[in-house]
C-alpha cells in the first residue's frame, strides 16, 4: 500500500503537469481535471518513455517532465477523438 507522502507527491506532480499541459493546449479545465489528466498522463508518460527507452532525471522533476509529457500526450489524443 503507498505511504500518505507518495499519494501526496503523486497529487502535487499530476496538479501541476496537467496544469502545464493545459497551458500549452490552452484549456480552460478546473483545478480538479488539471488533476486528473496530470495523474493519468504520469502513467502515459512513465509508459511511453519506458517503451521508447528514454531515461529522464530522477526525483521531482524527472516525475514532472514525465507526467508532463504523458499528459501532452493524452491531450492530444483527447482532442483527435473529440474531432
Amino acid at each position: 500500500m503507498p505511504s500518505l507522502e507518495s499519494l501526496v507527491l503523486l497529487l502535487v506532480v499530476g496538479v501541476v503537469a496537467g496544469w502545464l499541459a493545459g497551458l500549452v493546449f490552452r484549456t480552460r479545465e478546473s483545478l480538479f481535471t488539471n488533476l486528473i489528466v496530470g495523474v493519468i498522463g504520469a502513467f502515459v508518460g512513465k509508459w511511453l518513455f519506458g517503451v521508447l527507452g528514454l531515461h529522464v532525471a530522477g526525483g521531482l522533476t524527472g516525475a514532472i517532465i514525465t507526467a508532463f509529457a504523458g499528459a501532452v500526450v493524452l491531450l492530444f489524443v483527447v482532442g483527435v477523438i473529440r474531432r
